[in-house]
């Protein structure tokens, strides 16, 4: 969350920052709501001093025998007094905390402005889309024909918006796991995690998934858990109401995720690209502020090199202000080309969220004195699991139907070279 003290300080100015996010913020409101937080603060500090100076000058009377029948009216009219300002006190506190919760991190200063995905910014681009002799299918096709996607079966299990892998389809995806987590904890130095895959309230609190995204998430019936949407939860919260003393820290996973995908309008309810249950490896860095630059720009390289061994071309966005995730600072996307859909499509989404997770989760480190302070904490996808498996068949796809299997990936396949033409 949001600093308090720049919120108290410096309203205005916070105002003008989200709403750059497209985040409405009535300044005068806020100041009101902290001006009336301080006037019952006062008053209540002075009823306390009244009830320290009527409690000494009972005692004093009492000791000398002497009645103190007024002093004991009024200590029990400040009482009284008192407990309303202290319920008035909490309630104004639960509101400035809803408050703050509600509302979205700041974006850097050189963030570009824009509403949406229109207005990101290409940073670089990697590898050429590939001129097909042919014309390209789509994953859907592609996998239903070789028989390792089974959307039918799925339905009848589960309902829209899952799939069932099968056969050599399922060994990929277990393939692509695996070469994926060997990258970043051999050559990365990321720390494999396997956490578990529900989680309390009170991480995704931390990590910035509620209050505000509750109805995207599924939560157990009779259990005070949710699924994870994505392993960013449980890796960030490893830390939690801790001071770290050795940062960096670089943790990665393989986790199943769990979101509601309703879609914009019915888009992408084709396929594998937007599903209620996906894989994906997650990576996750604590640093200190003054790094936290660097390794953003380090972590989506490493997201990169993913794509880049898979021989997949892509692009790296920079998000303007308002196509940022709720908790972001700052937000670099990369996006896989699709042959089928003839787009780069997201795949993966790195961030830098500077103090806002870390305030929440009171994860912190000492600074040269000795004192407290707030991490900054990062995360990035490298990759969604899914999407990568399917811009690896769409790309991938030869003329007479078989999958080839980039070099990088065929020792965790037993040396295979292609998927095999099976026909159903």
């Amino acid at each position: 969350m949001l600093d308090p003290t720049l919120l108290r300080g410096h309203v205005e100015e916070v105002a003008k920052a989200l709403a750059r996010r497209g985040f409405s913020l009535d300044a005068k409101s806020v100041q009101a709501l902290d001006q009336q937080r301080k006037s019952v603060q006062i008053k209540i500090e002075s009823l306390r001093n009244e009830r320290n100076v009527l409690s000494r000058a009972i005692g004093m009377a009492r000791r000398e025998g002497r009645a103190a029948t007024a002093e004991q009216e009024r200590a029990q009219h400040v009482g009284q007094e008192l407990a309303e300002r202290e319920g008035e006190l909490q309630q104004l506190l639960t509101r400035w905390e809803e408050l703050v919760l509600a509302l979205p991190n700041l974006p850097q200063p050189d963030v570009p402005d824009g509403k949406d995905e229109r207005d990101n910014v290409c940073l670089r681009q990697w590898g050429e889309p590939r001129v097909f002799p042919f014309p390209p299918k789509d994953h859907v096709e592609i996998g239903e024909r070789l028989g390792i996607l089974d959307f039918a079966a799925a339905t009848r299990l589960a309902g829209g918006r899952f799939v069932v892998l099968r056969g050599e389809g399922a060994r990929l995806e277990r393939a692509l796991i695996q070469f994926m987590l060997d990258i970043h904890t051999r050559e990365h130095g990321y720390e494999e995690i396997a956490p578990p895959f529900l989680a309390n309230a009170q991480s995704l609190l931390g990590t910035g998934q509620l209050p505000k995204f509750e109805e995207d998430l599924f939560a157990l019936r009779n259990d005070p858990f949710y699924l994870i949407p994505t392993a960013e939860v449980p890796l960030t919260n490893l830390l939690r109401d801790e001071i770290v003393a050795d940062l960096p820290r670089r943790f990665c996973a393989y986790t199943p995720c769990f979101r509601r995908e309703a879609g914009a309008a019915g888009r992408d309810t084709r396929g594998m690209i937007r599903q209620h249950q996906f894989d994906k490896v997650e990576l996750v860095q604590i640093v200190r502020p003054e790094e936290s630059a660097q390794a953003l720009e380090m972590l989506t390289t490493h997201a990169e090199e993913i794509l880049q061994r898979l021989e997949l071309p892509y692009r790296v966005m920079f998000l303007c202000a308002g196509d940022m995730g709720f908790a972001a600072a700052r937000t670099y996307d990369l996006e896989v080309w699709l042959p089928s859909q003839q787009c780069y499509r997201e795949i993966s989404s790195c961030s830098n969220f500077e103090s806002f997770q870390a305030r929440r989760l009171q994860l912190r480190y000492r600074d040269a004195e000795g004192k407290p302070q707030l991490a900054h904490t990062l995360n990035g996808s490298a990759l969604a699991v899914g999407r990568t498996l399917v811009a690896l068949l769409e790309n991938h796809q030869e003329v007479d139907g078989r999958i080839r299997i980039p070099e990088a990936l065929r020792p965790y396949l037993g040396g295979q070279a292609f998927l095999g033409v099976r026909q159903r």
